[in-house]
């Protein structure tokens, strides 16, 4: 279980939403959602396949639009802002894809020294070994530097896309599934990883995962996403402490099956 974080400063919302819906022809993915996430806070957003997680923070990043209702990253409107504006927003919200999404053809370092080139036109190659070397150390792989994403193992290559979302310095990162299809060692190494990229970067989070195990270690709150709202949130023992059929029914999934 995560320990009390005391770095989370609730006076001060990172991201807020109301009423947010999305529907894809007549099925409704999300229903009149609301939720905040706090500065310094990883907040876990708990749900079954299907259920609109991803959908969550594809419309939380500028990926997809929403139908109806506010998105505010950061203070600002997502839905109101101009192609540039929102360009510019996305720089501070490093997004963790769950396929880590490298380029098959560049090395590790190239991968990294891709964002750079192209969203910091004004750092030399010396700051960008510095900044590249910094952040593979961070991840505990520097040794890796010049390998083929081909040539390393499914969790080195969540390290390198973590690594490579960190490389612009996030105020917000968004994780999408991040232990899926690990192992349970590799999985443990993931999930503290997380937790030290919050510590040591002071990044505020949302962790999309059905993984328990995950959320019982990264989570500071979460919230459980069912029939396309947000129907239990708080801490790991407050949210399964609930009476809900389904809400068991997702716990013993994951602990008894």
């Amino acid at each position: 279980m995560k320990k009390i974080n005391p770095n989370i400063n609730r006076e001060n919302k990172v991201i807020e939403i109301r009423g947010l819906k999305k529907a894809f022809d007549d099925f409704e993915v999300l229903k009149e959602v609301d939720l905040d996430l706090y500065q310094g806070e990883n907040l876990v957003v708990l749900g079954r396949s299907g259920t609109g997680k991803s959908v969550l923070i594809k419309i939380i990043s500028g990926l997809l639009s929403s139908d109806e209702g506010m998105v505010k990253v950061l203070g600002q409107q997502v839905n109101k802002l101009k192609p540039k504006e929102l360009d510019r927003l996305r720089l501070k919200v490093g997004f963790s894809f769950q396929n880590s999404a490298l380029y098959d053809s560049m090395t590790v370092y190239e991968n990294l020294e891709f964002p750079l080139i192209r969203h910091a036109k004004e750092m030399g190659r010396a700051e960008r070994d510095r900044t590249i070397h910094f952040v593979l150390e961070a991840v505990g792989l520097l040794q890796t530097i010049n390998q083929m994403p081909s040539e390393l193992s499914g969790g080195q290559r969540k390290r390198i896309g973590i690594a490579r979302t960190l490389i612009l310095k996030p105020e917000i990162m968004l994780y999408d599934e991040p232990t899926a299809g690990l192992d349970p060692i590799t999985s443990m190494e993931i999930n503290a990883l997380i937790n030290d990229v919050q510590a040591r970067f002071n990044t505020s989070a949302i962790i999309i995962t059905h993984d328990l195990t995950c959320a019982r270690s990264v989570g500071d709150r979460m919230v459980m996403l069912l029939d396309g709202q947000f129907q239990h949130q708080g801490t790991f023992d407050e949210v399964f402490s609930s009476d809900d059929a389904r809400v068991k029914m997702f716990y013993d999934y994951n602990f008894v099956n």
